[in-house]
């Protein structure tokens, strides 16, 4: 239905499209009442079916409204960028077939990093009509929760219309089409909120030890670079950063490169820092301690070799992949993370080692230095 109606099927995102300029108000006002109506509807038909198994909205075990409030927040912004990005911008708006591929994408990486904190509703008539459910199987009134995630949700739209102005300047520029390139505060904000995101969903599929990270973690940094791809390179790793400033073939400089590592270690710092407040939980050590140095040396090495040469040989030759580029690199994250994730941890970016190590034991902290080393 994309070609039909643009497929918001999310009032957070039709709020996104409008104060982006992609979609007009009356269209705006429109789609959400439809699509709460198309919420509620699927709630009846939902009880109608299973009966008395409901869903309860609401923070997960453990887990306390505004961390629930803030996973909801964070995602719905992820998931409204990235659409912004892949199927509104002047750059790829009906110019590619990855669209679709990279906006499901967010609700992987959602669902299994932040589901067991807030159940990843991601989208107002979705958290609106899980409310209308329960209370009408239980008979009570519908919770205050789903007034907090609605909150939440359209404040996480704002930011990534917000976000996106300043990452898609050429969209607001007439006769500007970003070929040209992007100006470099565009590209270093899209290497913190790349970086930022991929080290958010590691931290948060391990500290709530989802069932599926390794897939969840490859998820987010796929919609990322399909995302901001065209914006900076998408590198969202310092190591992939070397290895694109080694390769010699113009796609970054040496002083670029060192402007991207500072700003990718910085997110990856800052979402340390936000993964730790939404868990309530830290890391114990970046080194897990079933393995020696030799093992980690190697397995951090390798699939770190093996990560950043994909990323050269699809994304920086001359015919370089026009479509599944950003599935090909994502899922070598999945193969380091399933192959390795138990000998060294899987890290493969110093981002994400930073993250980790900073956010456990700080005697261990050092533990950051030969995994980034090796990586």
């Amino acid at each position: 239905l994309g070609k039909a109606s643009g497929a918001h099927f999310n009032p957070a995102v039709s709020v996104a499209c409008g104060l982006a300029g992609k979609c007009p108000p009356k269209d705006v006002f429109f789609y959400i009442v439809s699509q709460l109506a198309g919420g509620i509807l699927g709630a009846l038909v939902s009880m109608i079916m299973y009966g008395e198994k409901g869903i309860t909205l609401g923070p997960g075990d453990k887990y306390v409204w505004w961390q629930a409030c803030g996973v909801e927040l964070i995602y719905t912004f992820m998931l409204c960028f990235v659409i912004l990005n892949v199927a509104c911008s002047k750059m790829h708006a009906g110019r590619n077939q990855f669209y679709g591929l990279a906006i499901g994408f967010v609700i992987i990486a959602a669902a299994y990093g932040g589901g067991n904190i807030s159940g990843a509703c991601l989208n107002p008539a979705v958290s609106v009509a899980i409310d209308i459910n329960s209370a009408m199987i239980t008979g009570t009134s519908p919770t205050g929760y789903s007034i907090m995630y609605v909150i939440a949700e359209l404040l996480g739209a704002a930011l990534a219309a917000g976000l996106f102005r300043l990452v898609r300047p050429e969209d607001y520029t007439e006769g500007d089409d970003g070929s040209s390139g992007c100006p470099m505060s565009a590209r270093l904000l899209s290497e913190f909120l790349g970086t930022y995101m991929l080290v958010l969903t590691v931290g948060l599929n391990v500290l709530t030890k989802s069932v599926a990270g390794a897939f969840s973690i490859s998820a987010s940094l796929m919609c990322m670079i399909y995302a901001l791809g065209t914006v900076s390179g998408a590198h969202f790793n310092p190591a992939v950063t070397v290895a694109v400033v080694a390769s010699r073939r113009g796609k970054c400089s040496p002083e670029e490169g060192a402007k991207y590592i500072v700003v990718q270690l910085a997110a990856g710092l800052l979402a340390a820092r936000t993964y730790c407040l939404l868990t309530g939980d830290t890391f114990t050590s970046l080194k897990p301690t079933d393995s020696d140095w030799g093992q980690v040396f190697v397995a951090e090495l390798i699939f770190t070799a093996v990560l950043a040469f994909i990323v050269l040989s699809v994304a920086t030759v001359n015919s370089s992949l026009s479509e599944f580029f950003g599935l090909a690199i994502g899922l070598c994250v999945t193969v380091g993370g399933c192959a390795i994730g138990g000998i060294s941890g899987g890290s493969l970016n110093p981002a994400v080692s930073l993250g980790i190590a900073s956010s456990g034991d700080l005697r261990a902290l050092w533990h950051f230095i030969p995994y980034a080393f090796i990586e």
